[in-house]
């Protein structure tokens, strides 16, 4: 706040001012006070009531106030912004004007309005941009008045003007990287200039490499890194480690993946006891007997700390020569492996586990879908030729993973759903086609098998006391609840926890009595947006979603850095390092790599999803006009979301389903009080598509009455 403007608030409070009444009593340039008057109307700082000015809801509380809050922003539009506290705890809003010429990704300080405009909201002002993020991706294009500028992806209605000859030779559609020149108070103050052109915006695959360029993502690996991965070129494993090592290459160990997966870092293997009981194996690729501490390959798979896959490519944590070479498990190759050996009783419930170096020989490369076939019966005798070498283990393994199952239920392991695609790239890298992904028994039981290996390797840091990194799943807050409860109650469900916060087991079950209703979506979404992130923690907090006591991620080194750690720490572990020195060398290890690995890994999330958009916003262009049904994921006072049988989501503005003004209730139903009618998630809804916008990766559709 300027000392200007924290005088015209201290004199507005005391009574209204007119604007000349300002002006004596202040005795300021008339221009100077004009502008900022109206900058302050426009934030919320002040009111105009009948020709006077009034304190607005949106003005700080006082001198002790609490102080700025250091902040990404994280989003910007024409008129507002949001920014994302670094400390994890939430977002912020941030009027237009009051962003005094932030830009995404830049570190800001923001200070909060005492009153915000909606209640309970957390509405503030940039005061200071600490760190200036100057470099961002956009489309080219041109404004009202004829200046060549670029809208900033994700950005609707921002343009940076170029600065004279700033375009660089790239054409209006142009998707391109640009670089702030010049930054003023406001963003159409700012000046730019292009530095790399991508292509037309019309094809998601230039769009994809714009956001990569924008949110600072290395696709290339530094020369020192090339260098080091450079001496492992076909390399094979080394005798003399295989020869201290458990020797496993005569069990029937192999994998269980996509048809695509080419960085192949968990196997399998499993053994039926005469008792009932079974002995699981999960066979880890041992990433951390090349990836060592002070390698360039460890800082670079540090600071990327995961692999970020995106359509049909994929931006590596490790070079090739690792994550698809010597450290992928492919089959009939020797390979050094970090394998979880685990006894489960009859019932599925672990007994014991060891971890131990081993060296191990894939005998086969499993496919899910094959896999699937065989265990339903319907597969034909080249499959069963194929996978004759570990043909026996199947029906155990899904036999384990059925009683598995139960113990999930048991403890109240919920099952929430989530919609994943598959997109189908050509060979011009256009995307033809969107497949809704299915998960079929092997899925599952791969996934429960990790699990496993997983929850071993937690209780191992945990019961050792050793530094580790925890993949952690905190307990609901209360005010999270209280909006569940609400949101069950619009579903006209009158739910009483036992507690404030509700049991895994209470969730569960409101989940499979309403898994065949027609509110099944809406709670289904209710009770997924009331959850917290996981994250990475050096503290072993449980993972709630699972109801565990003791999670981490051990078992994908190659495209995840927590899991190298893990490896790391449990080496020394083993080799019988004294627990001073565990400490000693892992304790700031494990806390940087936990802040690390979590930042990164919303990062790559983000990107992921945005490219995702793109993509799919590319394929419905090519279906404008085109009528589907749909069901209404999303409910806003501007409209609804409608998700498509292929996960394509778009949008249907509220003017076309309400002839008054409508009222949203808990985010799950859209009311119009003129008409009566209301819409609600998992409501089905007919659409056609109107338009596909490629570069924000929006879909628009428009309403069609039934």
């Amino acid at each position: 706040m300027t000392p200007l403007q924290k005088n015209i608030l201290e004199a507005v409070k005391r009574r209204p001012h007119t604007l000349r009444e300002l002006q004596n009593n202040l005795q300021v340039d008339n221009s100077r006070l004009r502008s900022t008057v109206s900058a302050m109307v426009a934030t919320g700082m002040l009111s105009a009531q009948d020709g006077r000015y009034v304190p607005g809801l949106a003005t700080f509380e006082n001198e002790a106030a609490p102080s700025a809050i250091p902040c990404t922003l994280v989003k910007l539009a024409a008129r507002f912004g949001f920014a994302s506290r670094d400390d994890g705890t939430g977002d912020i809003f941030i009027p237009g004007r009051a962003l005094h010429g932030a830009m995404p990704q830049d570190k800001i300080l923001v200070k909060l309005f005492d009153r915000p405009r909606v209640e309970g909201s957390a509405e503030g002002e940039a005061t200071e941009i600490v760190t200036p993020h100057n470099s961002f991706a956009g489309t080219l294009t041109a404004t009202e008045d004829g200046c060549l500028a670029v809208e900033p992806d994700g950005c609707r209605g921002v343009h940076i003007i170029l600065q004279k000859d700033g375009a660089n030779g790239a054409q209006i559609g142009d998707k391109v990287g640009a670089l702030l020149t010049d930054r003023g108070a406001r963003h159409a103050d700012h000046r730019a200039a292009v530095t790399e052109r991508f292509g037309s915006a019309e094809y998601a695959s230039e769009c994809a490499k714009a956001i990569l360029y924008g949110r600072d993502v290395r696709q290339d690996f530094p020369p020192e890194v090339l260098q080091e991965a450079a001496q492992y070129e076909g390399a094979v494993i080394d005798a003399s480690e295989a020869a201290h090592r458990m020797d496993l290459r005569g069990l029937p160990i192999f994998t269980i993946d996509s048809a695509e997966t080419k960085d192949i870092d968990d196997a399998i293997s499993l053994m039926k006891l005469q008792d009932g009981g079974f002995e699981l194996g999960v066979h880890i690729a041992d990433v951390s007997h090349y990836v060592r501490p002070g390698m360039a390959m460890d800082s670079e798979a540090f600071e990327r700390a995961t692999s970020i896959y995106y359509a049909d490519k994929v931006i590596p944590m490790l070079p090739t020569q690792l994550s698809n070479g010597i450290c992928s498990l492919n089959e009939g190759a020797d390979r050094l492996a970090f394998s979880c050996l685990m006894r489960l009783d009859e019932s599925g419930n672990i007994h014991g586990y060891q971890f131990v170096k081993t060296v191990i020989r894939s005998r086969v490369k499993g496919v899910y879908k094959e896999i699937n076939a065989l265990l339903e019966g319907s597969a034909g005798e080249d499959l069963r030729e194929k996978y004759a070498a570990v043909l026996e283990q199947l029906p155990a393994m899904q036999e384990l993973y059925e009683k598995r199952l139960e113990l999930r239920r048991a403890r109240g392991g919920m099952e929430i759903e989530s919609d994943e695609a598959k997109l189908v790239i050509n060979e011009e890298g256009r995307c033809v086609d969107i497949v809704k992904r299915t998960r079929g028994v092997s899925e599952c039981m791969i996934e429960e098998f990790m699990l496993l290996a997983n929850q071993c390797a937690a209780n191992a840091g945990r019961t050792h006391q050793v530094p580790f990194v925890y993949r952690v799943h905190e307990a609901p807050d209360e005010e999270r609840m209280e909006k569940l409860r609400e949101t069950l109650k619009a579903c006209g469900l009158n739910v009483h926890f036992k507690g404030a916060t509700p049991t895994q087991l209470e969730l569960a079950a409101i989940l499979d009595e309403t898994r065949e209703m027609p509110i099944h979506i809406p709670v289904h979404t209710g009770i997924l947006r009331s959850m917290q992130k996981a994250r990475y923690s050096p503290e072993p907090l449980g993972h709630f979603g699972l109801v565990l006591k003791d999670y981490a991620h051990f078992t994908s080194p190659i495209r995840r850095y927590p899991d190298l750690a893990i490896h790391r720490i449990l080496t020394d572990m083993l080799v019988g390092a004294p627990h001073e020195r565990l400490v000693k060398n892992y304790n700031e290890f494990a806390a940087h790599t936990c802040e690390q690995s979590s930042r990164q890994e919303v990062a790559a999330v983000r990107i992921e999803r945005d490219v995702e958009d793109c993509y799919k916003a590319e394929y419905m262009h090519g279906h404008l006009g085109e009528v589907y049904t749909g069901t209404i994921s999303g409910v806003t006072p501007r409209g609804v979301f409608v998700a498509l049988e292929n996960t394509v989501e778009g949008f249907v503005p509220a003017a076309q389903l309400c002839k008054g003004e409508p009222t949203v209730t808990e985010g799950v139903r859209l009311y119009d009080p003129l008409t009566g009618r209301h819409w609600m998630l998992g409501d089905a809804i007919k659409i056609k598509v109107t338009a596909a916008d490629v570069p924000l990766g929006r879909i628009d559709f428009d309403f069609i009455p039934m």
